[in-house]
């Protein structure tokens, strides 16, 4: 669909690989309109099944999170620590979102925690159908929180409504202050954002400070979380968040 990054529309619940194109050249004006109306025609049906989700999550009194980053942000362990922090209190589920391997569900897994491998191929994120089926899978109890773990881009995600009760942009220090100004749909879109790896900032040419002030920049009603996933700095403050969040739910 995403004339972005060139993902192609796809069907696919578990681990299928799909290949997918266009099938339009951008020079050529009639094609761009067809583009354009697929690219809707996809957008709608997605925010459909979306509401769907929604509808579901809320009947359930789940909550529902959207992590989003670029690879290599370090979500996956901020949701390790997140797990064994909140587990104990609260039901957990994971959906989690690959082109390819299960290597971060193993992760999960291992945590003891249910979770639900989605493997996109050659898309480069997750839509409302494959949150519909995974969810489906995992039969979540009431109350419990779904984390879903996007795939890691920091373009097409934002686009794509999955029935979340709140969207989370990770960024981490090793990527630079400037972050937010280089893909700054994916703040706007965001209710959170969690910097994480603020420990190794002192080491870099990054300051945590800058990088916050960028992305109030382009949203100013982010709330913004700086965390240490390996270290443990400020994972308090999110935990509680999470668990003051859930309770809302109910």
């Amino acid at each position: 669909m995403c004339g972005t990054c060139g993902c192609g529309e796809h069907h696919h619940h578990h681990d299928h690989t799909h290949e997918h194109s266009h099938g339009h050249e951008h020079h050529h004006h009639p094609d761009e309109g067809i583009v354009i109306n697929l690219e809707q025609d996809i957008l709608q049906r997605n925010n459909l099944l979306a509401e769907r989700n929604r509808g579901y999550f809320e009947a359930k009194n789940l909550f529902c999170l959207n992590l989003m980053s670029s690879p290599g942000s370090g979500k996956t362990t901020l949701l390790e620590e997140t797990i064994r922090r909140l587990k104990a209190k609260r039901p957990i589920y994971v959906i989690e979102g690959d082109q390819q391997t299960s290597n971060d569900a193993d992760r999960i897994a291992a945590l003891e925690i249910p979770v639900f491998q989605v493997n996109t191929g050659t898309g480069c994120h997750l839509e409302a159908d494959m949150v519909n089926h995974a969810v489906k899978h995992l039969n979540p109890k009431e109350g419990a929180i779904l984390f879903i773990e996007n795939v890691g881009n920091l373009v097409c995600p934002a686009m794509f409504d999955l029935g979340e009760s709140k969207k989370v942009v990770i960024v981490s220090t090793t990527e630079g202050d400037d972050k937010p100004l280089k893909y700054p749909h994916i703040f706007q879109e965001a209710d959170i954002c969690v910097i994480n790896k603020i420990d190794l900032a002192p080491y870099l040419n990054t300051k945590v400070e800058v990088l916050r002030e960028n992305a109030l920049k382009v949203n100013h009603r982010l709330q913004i979380f700086e965390v240490s996933a390996t270290k443990g700095d400020g994972m308090d403050a999110w935990c509680d968040w999470l668990q003051t969040e859930s309770a809302k739910c109910k």
